[in-house]
């Protein structure tokens, strides 16, 4: 039969043709927000964008507006649709929609694209490699509901990795560091297993030798502060500063705080605000609610009462006699 013939299920009814590498995308979260296929090319895409673009904004819906601005502004490029379908949105900054991995993408996880297939990287062709950042580090910070509505700095301590100082990011001394024979320096081994006719699938796993390093450092001349790790643990304390009004869930980011790790630019420190339960009051967007329970005299013959704001002030809060007071009924005290 010839080599290019489909192969035949033994099930009649289904035709299997063979392909060269198996391969899907990470994420598709992008491509669902244009409402294409992963693989639609640039035209589609450009389509897609600007239908989707006029829908919304004759909608006002501007959130929707950006997302699929987010969308576009990354599928239309093809380096980084090429980190995102790989790496999926873990690949994109927070800031520019920058691939954090770059033109380096293929480097750090096949050894180059030219090396995978077996082409010798050589001249000074191309443009240079763009740095790798590092990821974002997220941390919880529990913030009582007068602190979000006075406002106030608290202090955070965390631990992070720093550039070891001794050996200033080597790992040992000058000249120690020699590339891992096993892996040749990529971190990660490729492994090619054919699945049958005409069918292989490639995976990736860590080279076991340099444990994902890429390098070796004979154990003598081992950094005796980092032992080799070329970071170290630090304290570090941060100072937060609560702003009047901020709410659950919201982000104060610290740009660069991120660990330090030597060829890497470092990523950002996230802190999310989590907000404390009241025993009183229950914020609701703008609003604060309180809920208090009136008995059938009250109710009938009016009241008052005090209430202790979040700020220390004492409110007064009156409800006239034969006024009728319904379940549920709600009274607004406006500043």
């Amino acid at each position: 039969c010839s080599r290019n013939a489909a192969l035949r299920c033994p099930d009649t009814r289904c035709t299997i043709r063979p392909v060269a590498v198996m391969s899907r995308v990470a994420e598709t979260r992008l491509y669902d927000l244009l409402k294409v296929k992963p693989n639609a090319n640039e035209n589609e895409l450009k389509r897609a964008f600007r239908k989707l673009t006029k829908d919304y904004k004759a909608k006002g819906a501007t959130q929707q507006m950006k997302d699929v601005q987010f969308a576009y502004n990354v599928l239309s490029d093809p380096e980084k649709r090429q980190a995102y379908d790989t790496l999926g949105e873990a690949a994109i900054t927070e800031d520019d929609d920058e691939p954090r991995d770059g033109a380096s993408f293929f480097s750090n996880f096949f050894g180059g694209a030219e090396s995978l297939f077996g082409f010798g990287h050589s001249g000074g062709g191309g443009g240079g490699r763009r740095q790798r950042r590092g990821e974002d580090v997220h941390h919880g910070l529990r913030v009582s509901l007068e602190d979000m509505y006075n406002g106030k700095k608290k202090q955070l301590q965390l631990t992070k990795k720093v550039i070891c100082s001794s050996c200033k990011g080597v790992g040992g001394k000058a000249g120690c560091v020699k590339t891992c024979n096993a892996c040749h320096g990529r971190g990660i081994r490729v492994i090619v297993r054919p699945l049958g006719p005409g069918m292989v699938q490639q995976m990736q796993t860590g080279c076991s030798d340099c444990h994902g390093s890429g390098e070796i450092i004979d154990d003598k001349f081992r950094c005796q502060n980092c032992k080799g790790e070329k970071v170290v643990q630090e304290k570090k304390v941060l100072e937060v500063n609560i702003e009047r009004g901020m709410r659950h869930g919201q982000k104060v980011p610290f740009r660069g705080e991120g660990d330090h790790i030597p060829g890497v630019t470092p990523g950002d420190i996230i802190i999310i605000l989590q907000e404390k339960e009241h025993e009183l009051f229950h914020r609701d967007g703008a609003d604060l609610l309180l809920e208090h329970t009136v008995g059938l005299t009250e109710a009938l013959c009016g009241f008052q009462m005090t209430v202790q704001h979040l700020d220390g002030r004492v409110l007064l809060l009156k409800y006239k006699p034969g006024e009728i007071i319904d379940p549920g009924m709600d009274m607004m005290l406006q500043e």
